[in-house]
């Protein structure tokens, strides 16, 4: 503020617009537009509860790995049992008890999966015995590849490059053993797994009525409710459309593999079929598998590549017509969302994690839509 006098000797008092007194109010008040009533961006209560939130959230993820032989069969056997309880309701419309029906349900589903891992389990074991040899097999295909890496060496060495390409050593027999170990649970978390999934889903209609109940206001009730039916639907039309799903392209598989003569295409199909229930990993997986079988089957390289190929024209044509056309309809699975919560639960769990970050993913989707609501408010539009 600053003042200065006319040649008329009167002196101008120039005053600041936030200085500006509202008229009226006797003791004098800023503007509504001052700076001194605009309040902080976040409050030192927010951000505690923001810092307390994250916290949290790292805790939950930090037991979740450390304990992961307790929470990973729990989780997988509440998430499978949300998905069969519409055939164990189904069975018990039927006037077959619940109980009988969990044991009848899961007996079925295991003897399928059973089926599934022998056609696989022994070719693989087959494979597996002669890996000295077809290793020897493989290394001598790819010698076509000699040319174009001594070109690249040689651009690289034109550049500047002070290295060439490292080599790359065929894998040895002892990753079998590890990687078995790491696939395969212990006789404790099957146990407890089944253990689970019996039991979850012979009472799954008493713990659905005493989640709904624990809430006292009517509203939280319907809205848990809603949640709990929708939960079951999705989860349910998710794995009877999937299953269908991945049995055509395990079907298709085995019928290319038939067709242009690799070795043991009903294990080929099989094994397309149960890879393609974790998404991106599975289907890319059983390519390069296709790949290697070919390339030691067949004595040309074209020959070799004819199976990937099509599996790939497959993989392909089901991941972005069939899936999303199917699935889409019922409720729409962002692609990147797909991959970030494939890339976290599979880094959590391994390849248990994989298969349910889709199921955990809808879960979470359908969560979002019943309690943040797109009736709140919203940001506007850019």
């Amino acid at each position: 503020m600053g003042a200065r006098t006319p040649p008329c000797g009167r002196e101008i008092v120039r005053v600041l617009p936030s200085e500006r007194l509202i008229s009226g109010n006797g003791e004098g008040a800023p503007l509504p537009d001052s700076h001194s009533e605009l309040p902080p961006v976040i409050r030192r209560t927010e951000f505690v509860a923001y810092a307390l939130a994250g916290l949290l959230l790292i805790a939950v993820i930090g037991v979740l790995y450390f304990a992961k032989a307790f929470f990973l069969p729990v989780v997988m056997a509440v998430v499978a049992g949300t998905m069969l309880s519409p055939a164990a309701s189904f069975l018990e419309r039927r006037g077959v008890p619940r109980a009988l029906g969990a044991v009848l349900i899961v007996t079925a589903v295991t003897t399928v999966v059973a089926f599934v891992v022998a056609l696989i389990a022994v070719p693989a074991m087959e494979w597996s015995s002669r890996l000295p040899e077809l290793g020897a097999q493989l290394k001598e295909k790819l010698h076509v590849f000699d040319r174009p890496l001594a070109l690249w060496k040689e651009l690289q060495t034109m550049v500047g490059g002070s290295e060439g390409l490292p080599s790359l050593p065929l894998p040895k027999a002892e990753w079998v053993q590890p990687t078995l170990e790491f696939l395969s649970p212990t006789f404790a978390e099957f146990l407890l797994f089944f253990a689970t999934l019996i039991l979850f889903i012979a009472s799954w209609r008493d713990l659905r009525r005493a989640l709904i109940m624990n809430f006292g206001d009517r509203d939280a009730r319907l809205r848990t409710l809603r949640i709990l039916n929708e939960i079951e639907v999705h989860l349910g039309n998710y794995l009877l459309t999937v299953t269908v799903i991945n049995i055509g392209v395990g079907v298709a598989t085995g019928i290319i593999c038939a067709i242009t003569g690799m070795p043991n295409p009903a294990g080929l199909g099989a094994l397309a079929a149960a890879l393609n229930f974790i998404p991106i990993i599975g289907p890319i997986a059983m390519f390069i598998v296709l790949i290697v079988v070919g390339l030691v089957a067949f004595p040309t390289l074209g020959g070799g590549l004819m199976a990937g190929l099509a599996f790939g024209g497959i993989t392909f044509l089901e991941g972005h017509f069939v899936t999303p056309t199917i699935i889409g309809r019922r409720l729409s699975l962002n692609a990147l969302a797909v991959f970030i919560a494939l890339a976290f639960w599979t880094w959590l769990w391994g390849p248990m994690g994989a298969f349910l970050s889709s199921p955990l993913l809808i879960v979470g989707l359908i969560l979002k839509e019943h309690l943040l609501p797109e009736n709140s408010p919203q940001l506007p539009q850019a």
